[in-house]
């Protein structure tokens, strides 16, 4: 069909694309899909929900980066793990965003070790109850997106030229996420973690100036609660 014609075409022009990244997404979307083998209603360990994050979401950047192309002297090898880490960090972003969400349709994303280690039950996400534990939780894993953002960062300077301030908006953008959780005191059951289109627009001057001088990483594009939390962590 037309799908076919269009991935043999893409393959012509960019000769890098491996057909792998869209046999495993095939698979991510029906671990979301009720009755099918592969279907998850939870996911047990970390390892498990990487898994899941690596097909839905990781691939992505496994796709595209052969399209976005490689700076002079980068392979398509050593960008692959930041590529894969930024899919890999929105992913878990969208999880922690959408708890409350996924909670009504009787899905919880978060790792069941992870639930246990904090004192959180399946009923307290069910009930929406933010608590400290959930407060411990929900640190826990931002903690771990934030580890998958800076592994993307890596990769910003790996990119053609002209493809590192779309990258490096849309990472900005999409972690500012993380920073309105904290804003809302964890609360993702009754408030929806966004960020507005004036502060997207306000990211795109600083991200530009990382970009063209070669920093596309640091504290700069962090809001202050997460900013707050990477210094406590590089304190201790």
């Amino acid at each position: 069909g037309r799908l076919v014609v269009a991935l043999a075409d893409a393959k012509v022009r960019y000769p890098d694309l491996d057909i792998a990244p869209y046999k495993d997404m095939i698979k991510g979307m029906l671990m979301d899909t009720p009755g099918h083998d592969l279907y998850k209603a939870r996911y047990d360990t970390w390892a498990d929900l990487e898994l899941y994050c690596y097909r839905v979401a990781g691939t992505v950047g496994l796709m595209t980066l052969p399209v976005l192309g490689t700076a002079p002297g980068c392979t398509m090898a050593q960008a692959r793990e930041p590529a894969l880490s930024l899919g890999v960090a929105f992913q878990i972003t969208n999880i922690l965003r959408d708890v409350g969400e996924d909670a009504l349709r009787g899905r919880i994303y978060l790792p069941l070790e992870d639930l246990e280690r904090f004192g959180v039950t399946e009923q307290q996400i069910f009930d929406g109850v933010v608590d400290d534990n959930y407060k411990r939780l929900l640190d826990f894993e931002i903690d771990r997106a934030m580890h998958y953002y800076a592994l993307a960062e890596t990769g910003i300077a790996m990119l053609a030229p002209e493809a590192r301030l779309a990258v490096a908006s849309s990472l900005r953008v999409y972690r500012g996420i993380l920073e309105k959780i904290l804003e809302n005191d964890y609360d993702n059951f009754r408030k929806r973690a966004y960020v507005s289109k004036l502060e997207k627009f306000l990211m795109l001057p600083q991200a530009w100036l990382d970009v063209n001088r070669g920093a596309a990483t640091g504290n700069s594009g962090l809001g202050p609660r997460l900013a707050a939390k990477q210094r406590q962590q590089q304190q201790h």
